[in-house]
């Protein structure tokens, strides 16, 4: 790239690069690069930005066409927020500025947005897998002073990812590292390390990776062993790849502290995710910017702002999608989710009971909405998948729960019973998988869709053979998927509930019978599956525990454990016992 100007800073000549045309109502946003790069990483990001913003990058000093410093004492983080400002007063000189930073850059920038060099400049601050020193060394020390082996470990699991910064502090090794060859093995360390193929090649990259190595010695040891309070109260947006081999996610978990106006949005990418996923990071950012610009927060930046009741918790902070979540196991299940930190979207035929499940939702801390939708119509689950997405973005875990009962003699059921009964629980399952696995896939998320079905999917039965037909469907599908969606990393769980108190028996149609018998028949149902005492909170704790250790099939209660031995190992014996008339 060639600069569009040269900007002095104390003696240092800076490589400013622009994208689009500054203007009285276009928010200006720069952006900061890391290390090893230049400010070329951020190109594929600042021209899809720069549709709507005027957008800058500039080479930090030691990289790209800027000058280099003599001494290793000019790459201190007072000369690299120098830098920053000079480049922010030039550009954009009479409004604030909306940072967006990444790795170094980000590093820098914390020093710039805690402290008041640059007071009034800056609007908001995008930061992406770069905390401040600071922050951090009082992150390790916390820890190690906790007695906690967990937290001990995770500091453990950081100084190992870390490991290069010990590295760093050694002379001459890691400069003649990069004129050595390393340079010319850099694209192909971004594809076997971060998936990044074909990465363009950076053709300061040996200076680039040569100078950069003062970052480290100018500025981590003196940090770390003297830390500072650093405080903002700007409204600062955490971008945080789950994939990333540099940093632990635990290490974000003070910030609050530090950072009360904090928004975190935590996505399935690796650390260098302005390359590999630039339209994500120029929405994540655009959506940021315009909330800070108009006062407007969308409802996907509603879920992602850090709210101390949520911290910690093992799903805070993801979207989960429950169908038939107005009763039963439905609703237990997105109150056990939303106790543990998640976001909740109840979906049911019946609206006053999903609202029902949001609300009690909303009293464990959740953010939860209600949807009618009918599972089975494509129409509905269109509208809501595209609500989803629109409103609040692809979810993390979808549960496809809704069902219905039908039970009776295969001959007496008519074509419309089969047709209500696998539009419900197999279209509503097709459904639900293919829309949102869509958006999981789109948006790059390593979700999880976990499909509810039944011990009856394992074993025939003479009078049942629509319903467990249609749940050994659930089954076959969820295998397929399963399979399918291997490489996306998302998983697929099956979930196989037997004799469990819920209000399916109440409604379940018997084909065949009178009205009175019909009911006579549900009383009885009901009755036997009140005596058995699967209560749904069992049912819900395996979802829970299914999608937190990736378990493919799950049968929950002795029968459906012993269903699926019959169907396995002994599948004459099960055929033999589906004929008997077990009828309630």
């Amino acid at each position: 790239m060639t600069p569009s100007q040269i900007v002095q800073s104390g003696g240092i000549e800076l490589a400013v690069y622009e994208w689009g045309k500054p203007g009285k109502k276009k928010p200006t946003i720069v952006l900061v690069h890391g290390y090893p790069d230049a400010a070329s990483v951020w190109k594929a990001t600042a021209e899809i930005l720069s549709q709507r913003y005027y957008v800058v990058a500039y080479d930090v000093r030691g990289a790209g066409r800027s000058s280099t410093p003599d001494h290793t004492a000019a790459y201190d983080l007072d000369h690299l927020v120098a830098d920053l400002a000079a480049v922010v007063d030039n550009v954009s000189p009479d409004k604030p500025v909306h940072l967006v930073c990444h790795d170094w850059g980000s590093i820098q920038c914390w020093e710039a947005v805690t402290t008041e060099r640059m007071e009034g400049r800056i609007a908001s601050y995008t930061s992406i897998s770069g905390p401040s020193i600071d922050h951090a060394s009082y992150w390790i020390m916390n820890r190690l002073r906790s007695g906690s082996p967990e937290k001990i470990a995770q500091v453990g699991r950081q100084l190992a990812h870390s490991w290069y910064i010990g590295m760093f502090q050694l002379p001459v090794l890691a400069p003649a590292l990069w004129k050595g060859g390393l340079d010319k093995l850099w694209p192909t360390l971004l594809e076997k390390v971060e998936g990044i193929a074909e990465a363009e090649p950076n053709p300061t990259q040996t200076r680039d990776g040569a100078n950069g190595v003062n970052l480290y010695r100018a500025n981590f040891v003196k940090r770390l062993l003297n830390p500072q309070e650093r405080r903002t109260e700007l409204p600062v947006q955490l971008i945080v790849p789950r994939g990333d081999k540099f940093m632990v996610q635990e290490i974000w978990d003070d910030l609050p502290q530090w950072v009360p106006n904090l928004w975190r949005r935590e996505v399935d990418a690796g650390h260098w995710l302005q390359v590999s996923h630039p339209e994500l990071v120029a929405a994540h950012a655009a959506e940021f910017v315009d909330f800070v610009e108009r006062g407007v927060e969308s409802a996907a930046l509603k879920r992602a702002r850090v709210r101390e009741e949520r911290r910690g918790k093992a799903h805070s902070g993801k979207l989960v999608v429950i169908t038939g979540a107005g009763s039963g196991f439905g609703r237990e299940t997105s109150l056990l989710f939303a106790e543990a930190g998640a976001d909740i979207i109840a979906v049911d035929i019946n609206l006053e009971a999903a609202e029902r499940t949001a609300e009690l939702s909303r009293l464990l801390g959740a953010q939860a909405w209600a949807r009618k939708t009918d599972v089975g119509s494509i129409e509905d689950m269109q509208s809501l998948a595209d609500w989803v997405e629109k409103e609040l973005g692809a979810p993390d875990i979808v549960v496809n729960n809704a069902g219905i009962g039908v039970a009776g003699s295969f001959f007496d059921t008519s074509d419309a019973d089969w047709e209500r009964v696998l539009r419900v629980n197999l279209w509503g399952v097709i459904h639900g998988s293919r829309l949102f696995g869509k958006q999981m896939i789109a948006a790059g998320k390593q979700g999880h869709i976990v499909n509810v079905a039944s011990m009856g999917g394992f074993t025939p039965s003479r009078f049942m053979s629509a319903y467990n037909t249609s749940k050994a469907a659930v089954m076959m599908l969820s295998d397929c998927i399963r399979a399918e969606l291997a490489d996306r990393k998302i998983e697929v769980s099956t979930i196989c509930p037997g004799l469990s108190i819920t209000n399916i028996t109440q409604s379940t149609r018997f084909v065949g019978a009178s009205p009175e018998e019909e009911a006579r028949r549900q009383q009885s149902a009901t009755k036997l599956y009140q005596k058995r005492n699967l209560k749904p909170q069992t049912i819900a704790r395996a979802i829970l525990d299914a999608v937190e250790h990736k378990r493919a099939e799950v049968p929950v209660g002795v029968e459906a454990h012993g269903s699926r031995l019959l169907s396995r190992f002994f599948p004459a014996l099960s055929r033999r016992l589906a004929r008997l008339d077990v009828a309630p």
